[in-house]
């Protein structure tokens, strides 16, 4: 399959997917039973995510693609988690439980806010290092606000529950966003290791 025909592929599935975890948030099929995890939203989040794996196993096309992308813009997609300050204003007004809120939209501003910077300056063989540390700390925060947000109730019965994250809009963050920034990271990651290192020696004379 040429280029062309995977970017209209992909901007045909990444479609669907937007749909599909809209439609299951609008008819409640993402709703958990109180008290217990939250397993229909976690299926929603890594269902994607293996389907996205088997592709890369499967097809040797589709992986090259995906490595083929630019890691500077891809990168500089992760800027839209600025917009983790919702969280911060949730938690302020008692929509969501603090001990999820705060680390979810604290994180999520620290890799919005340095995205550019890490895309412009860092996206090279020369801060491969740099660049990946950066990519991981990325993933951490991701996975992190997600295991927060799914035990945040189990381990504080009391706290003020999780259950507008199941909801539109907030539904399309842990189930569209979340696995796709995650995606994104992986790939750069991915690209990253296969840099080589510029070379340091001097030239002989």
């Amino acid at each position: 399959m040429t280029r062309p025909a995977y970017i209209r592929l992909t901007g045909s599935l990444l479609a669907a997917w937007f749909l599909a975890e809209a439609a299951a948030a609008q008819f409640g099929w993402l709703g958990g039973t109180p008290g217990q995890p939250p397993i229909q939203l976690l299926a929603a989040v890594l269902i994607p995510l293996g389907a996205i794996a088997a592709g890369c196993v499967s097809s040797s096309s589709f992986r090259s693609f995906l490595l083929s992308l630019s890691p500077k813009i891809l990168t500089q997609l992760q800027a839209w988690r600025v917009g983790g300050f919702v969280f911060l204003v949730l938690a302020r007004y008692a929509i969501l439980p603090p001990e999820f809120a705060l680390s979810a939209g604290w994180g999520d501003i620290t890799i919005g806010a340095t995205a550019t910077l890490v895309a412009l300056r860092l996206s090279t063989p020369q801060h491969k290092t740099s660049f990946v540390i950066w990519q991981i700390l990325g993933i951490t925060d991701l996975i992190v606000a997600v295991s927060l947000g799914a035990t945040t109730n189990l381990f504080h019965p009391h706290s003020i529950p999780t259950t507008p994250m199941s909801v539109l809009p907030l539904s399309l963050i842990p189930t569209f966003a979340v696995p796709l920034l995650l995606v994104v990271h992986i790939i750069c990651i991915a690209q990253a290791l296969r840099w080589k290192q510029p070379s340091t020696e001097s030239p002989l004379p």
